[in-house]
């Protein structure tokens, strides 16, 4: 049986928080991005009118949007953070950055595993593999389901557009490189998951993305 994806947008940033949903209701939260006591009900109610039962925490990397739910889920459901060892030193400007656009933000716990290129996430009897993929962020990671032919993908590809690069740690040419070497080798009818905006698919993107041309 398939995984289900599921998102929910949270934070001023507008940003996708993806459930990943084993068929036994086990499921992988992605980039939780609920930030105030509104946000974090709506959370909890979308997993207990489900039946979840939240089984791992993964950032696919460490910007304030995409940490703002960390400590909450970490506590609530009693989950250990996993990123990759080269967005640490993200995680840990989260406060500054908050601090900097004036929302409200409890400290994300540190990781207690780290994930890199190449690792399998497994959920439900199927694999997640996990892409490394750079440019937006120093160490960005994507998350792709072969058999269900979908990517989470950060804010590495977008529907015709790509991620910002003018952040600590971006890299425009890191990150066009990521693009055409971790996401446009996969088949062109992958849906690609973004955490910003609506999902597109990898063969439109090679297509039509003018970033790409």
């Amino acid at each position: 049986m398939s995984l289900q994806v599921h998102s929910i947008t949270f934070n001023p940033f507008e940003e996708n928080t993806y459930f990943i949903i084993a068929p036994n209701n086990d499921c992988i939260i992605i980039d939780p991005g609920c930030f105030d006591e509104r946000e974090r009900k709506k959370l909890m109610d979308f997993i207990s009118a489900n039946k979840l039962k939240p089984v791992r925490l993964i950032n696919t990397h460490c910007h304030i949007d995409h940490i703002l739910g960390n400590a909450f889920l970490a506590e609530e459901y009693n989950l250990s953070l996993e990123i990759h060892e080269g967005e640490l030193p993200v995680l840990q400007t989260g406060m500054t950055i908050a601090g900097m656009y004036g929302i409200p933000y409890q400290t994300s716990p540190e990781p207690k595993a780290f994930l890199k290129a190449g690792d399998e996430v497994m959920l439900g009897g199927q694999a997640l593999k996990i892409l490394f993929t750079p440019g937006h962020s120093p160490a960005s990671i994507c998350l792709y389901n072969e058999k269900d032919k979908w990517v989470i993908g950060g804010d590495v590809l977008f529907y015709e557009s790509i991620g910002r690069t003018d952040l600590p740690g971006g890299n425009f040419n890191a990150l066009i490189n990521s693009i055409r070497t971790q996401l446009f080798t996969l088949p062109d009818d992958v849906v690609v998951y973004p955490g910003h905006g609506q999902e597109t698919r990898i063969g439109y993107e090679r297509m039509f993305n003018p970033f790409l041309q």
